[in-house]
């Protein structure tokens, strides 16, 4: 594995990460009492979590070459 490719499968999580910071520094409970924003930490590794979503795979799209063949001669 090269560096950029641990790079690309990191940066999602980074901004994760520092989104997570963002809002909680920005946004976050006052009091302490919310789970998800009431400390830095977790707020921080929520959306740590959040960014590693975008890394798991999606579902490809199914191409028909057959029907985009048929519409093509039909005009």
């Amino acid at each position: 594995m090269t560096a950029l490719q641990i790079f690309k499968k990191l940066l999602p999580v980074l901004i994760g990460t520092a989104a997570g910071y963002a809002y909680w520094y920005f946004i976050g409970c006052i009091n302490g009492s919310c789970p998800i924003t009431g400390t830095w930490y977790t707020s921080t590794l929520y959306g740590a979590l959040v960014g590693s979503t975008w890394l798991l795979p999606g579902k490809k799209k199914k191409s028909d070459t057959n029907q985009s063949a048929n519409t093509s001669s039909e005009a």
